[in-house]
């Protein structure tokens, strides 16, 4: 039997080298990288759970105060030509104190917006509309306008003297924290060209309306989803994801009795901002 005789082993080796050089990348990108990469994400897991397991912002409390309003379009205020739309007040309070006592650059505010707003309902009627709504109108029908690119940018108050000279018609924030988020959903034209009967020569501009005009209450219950950013004066992130589900029914009659007030203090992890890393 007849040796197999190598005339060049140096070229021999050479590709012997490449071969297990290519073998040995192989392996890394299958095996090494995916280990590599599923520790880097576990730590980065763990940093951000360190990060917030002790949360600067809380959502501390929700009021929501809902009625309804009728709007005559008749020239001759006849009542044979309304507009029915039904509203929702929304105050957010935030908490700065539960972590930190003390106000610092850590706990206050430089930056808050809400963007990324979804409204939906059953029953698709109306045009619904979440934006910004001065907070003295509070309990107040008014029309409220759709947010610029789906987004509402607060100005933040510093000082006592930016507070006297503010315009609460703009949306407004203070930097501590002290007064709440104030926001108003509105279902407009839920119903148009409605004409008050014969027999009754008034219309309620409340709840009430809702249920003289038969509108089913089922068909306007809504849930509301937007997201707070929050940017405090280390320049740091914190987000939150809201979700509302809005019931204007309950045992008494609820929004046909001609409002709904309710409020809500929040507790637990889910109300937390998560810190952005």
């Amino acid at each position: 039997m007849k040796k197999l005789k190598i005339k060049n082993e140096r070229l021999v080796f050479t590709i012997l080298i490449i071969a297990l050089f290519v073998v040995f990348l192989l392996y890394y990108n299958l095996v090494f990288s995916v280990v590599f990469a599923r520790n880097a994400f576990a730590n980065e897991m763990i940093e951000i759970a360190d990060e917030n397991e002790n949360s600067i912002f809380n959502v501390q409390k929700i009021l929501l105060y809902s009625s309804a309003n009728a709007i005559d379009n008749s020239d001759d205020l006849s009542l044979k030509n309304m507009s029915i739309s039904q509203f929702t007040d929304i105050s957010i309070f935030i908490d700065n104190t539960s972590t930190i006592s003390e106000l610092t650059n850590e706990n206050t505010i430089k930056e808050l917006y809400i963007d990324n707003i979804v409204a939906s309902s059953n029953g698709n009627i109306g045009t619904k509309i979440l934006n910004y709504k001065n907070p003295l109108s509070f309990g107040k029908y008014e029309d409220v306008k759709e947010p610029e690119n789906n987004r509402i940018d607060f100005n933040i108050v510093n000082t006592n003297q930016e507070n006297e000279n503010n315009d609460y018609s703009n949306p407004t924030f203070y930097t501590d924290c002290s007064n709440p988020i104030s926001l108003g959903y509105l279902n407009k034209d839920i119903l148009t060209n409605y004409s008050v009967s014969q027999d009754a020569n008034t219309v309620s501009f409340n709840g009430k309306v809702l249920k003289e005009a038969n509108i089913n209450l089922d068909d306007i219950n809504y849930s509301l989803s937007f997201q707070i950013h929050i940017v405090n004066n280390l320049n740091q992130k914190f987000l939150y994801n809201m979700k509302l589900n809005v019931n204007l029914n309950s045992d008494d009659g609820g929004i046909y009795n001609g409002y709904v007030y309710r409020g809500k203090t929040l507790t637990g992890n889910e109300y937390k901002f998560f810190k952005e890393i």
